[in-house]
């Protein structure tokens, strides 16, 4: 098993480019089944997930073509409507393909997910509102078995917020008989992504990016080219190690514009920031601020930046309280951090963090993706030496991570 070791204390300077954003092109990589025609996608990531999605859809019959940092999609010859569990279980994604197939060729066989264990993300939604547009639904031997002659539009409210729920129904929408509306609908910046990538096929969408997103069923949707948009929790990991390290480091080709939550608490831990177009500059010249954050839906501060900024905070001046509202189990990487010397309590989905001089680097483990970057970043500011464990965490989300953090003049190495 491969694992990073990391030399801390140095800091972080230079320039490093932003990857396409993970959360952004798996749905994206789904929509390929809409159509028969070629689907173009740039700016792809190269990461495990990805890696993962793309030997999904080319076991159901899409072909795929690689081209320099991205791919062509051809879903023309689809003739297996199921996700395996082989195939699932360490990527909750997945289920994206469920809507896609379902409204395209009646019927879809997709496992239950599985993924990181940060807490129980149930698949309801998705299955309540495709029943809605006229689906019959069976879950029998751990898979989700649904078919629908053709789905109809439906006025659908969720319960709560949910990405994939969102962007799994407004797949299935494209193609469905009549107009769907889809309320309380999730407005990541990721979910805008895929409608454009949507409407560039030639479906029918409005209101992506608010809480009610109405959908025109379409007869058929066509081929088209879409670039991946910057990946937003890269960004900000990136932005948060700069930071804990007291360095300056320049983003390219991000986005500063859907990232601001973010940005607005770097600048609050002290950070000197500037943004200039797709270029966003970092500089820290004392130690951080503590900050405190609540976790929720899009616009508020992202659920996926939690961690980091816990790392940030664990050598900060003053504490800071830490709430979690998104996942229950999301607080799995404070006992890891604890072995590396930093002051936190927890009750409930609050954390208690009071900043300490200096961490002492030890052995941990990674619990979870996001949780891996708070360990690295943790590790880049402790004493001596940091081994992360399980990192294979880390290589579902990040491209390369620990290659661009050595550009940067970190002390980082893969070991086996």
């Amino acid at each position: 098993m491969q694992k990073l070791a990391i030399q801390g204390g140095a800091k972080l300077h230079g320039e490093v480019r932003i990857s396409g954003a993970k959360n952004a092109a798996l749905p994206i990589m789904c929509a390929a089944l809409l159509s028969a025609d070629e689907l173009h996608l740039s700016n792809l990531p190269d990461m495990h997930d990805v890696a993962t999605m793309e030997k999904l859809l080319q076991q159901m019959g899409v072909k795929i073509s690689a081209v320099a940092q991205g791919a062509t999609f051809n879903a023309a010859n689809v003739d297996k409507l199921e996700a395996p569990y082989e195939m699932v279980k360490t990527m909750r994604a997945a289920i994206l393909v469920l809507g896609p197939l379902l409204t395209r060729f009646g019927e879809a066989r997709v496992s239950l997910p599985g993924g990181c264990a940060i807490g129980s993300r149930p698949v309801d939604l998705h299955i309540k509102g495709l029943q809605a547009m006229g689906a019959q639904i069976h879950i029998e031997h751990g898979y989700i078995h649904a078919t629908a002659k053709r789905l109809q539009g439906a006025r659908i409210c969720f319960d709560l917020v949910s990405v994939t729920g969102t962007e799994n129904l407004m797949m299935a929408a494209t193609l469905a008989d009549g107009v769907t509306i889809l309320e309380n609908a999730a407005r990541e910046p990721e979910v805008v992504d895929l409608a454009n990538c949507l409407l560039a096929m030639g479906a029918k969408i409005t209101g992506a990016g608010t809480d009610t997103i109405t959908i025109e069923g379409v007869r058929n949707l066509h081929g088209a080219a879409h670039r991946v948009m910057p990946d937003r929790i890269e960004s900000g990991t990136f932005l948060v190690a700069a930071a804990a390290t007291g360095g300056k480091i320049t983003l390219t080709e991000a986005r500063a514009d859907i990232m601001e939550n973010v940005l607005d608490k770097l600048r609050e831990a002290g950070a000197h920031i500037t943004v200039d177009g797709s270029r966003i500059t970092l500089e820290m010249t004392a130690r951080p601020t503590a900050v405190s954050l609540r976790t929720a839906p899009y616009p508020a501060f992202p659920t996926d930046m939690q961690a980091q900024f816990m790392a940030l905070n664990t050598i900060a001046e003053g504490s800071a309280v830490m709430v979690e509202t998104i996942f229950e189990n999301r607080f799995m990487h404070v006992q890891e951090l604890r072995r590396l010397g930093a002051q936190i309590e927890v009750e409930g989905n609050t954390a208690i963090v009071t900043g300490c001089a200096q961490l002492e680097g030890a052995t941990i483990m990674a619990t979870d993706l996001r949780a891996s970057a708070c360990l690295v970043i943790a590790g880049l500011v402790a004493q001596g030496e940091t081994i992360v464990d399980r990192i294979y965490h880390l290589d579902r989300g990040y491209e390369h991570i620990e290659a661009k953090l050595s550009a940067l003049g970190a002390q980082i190495r893969r070991i086996k």
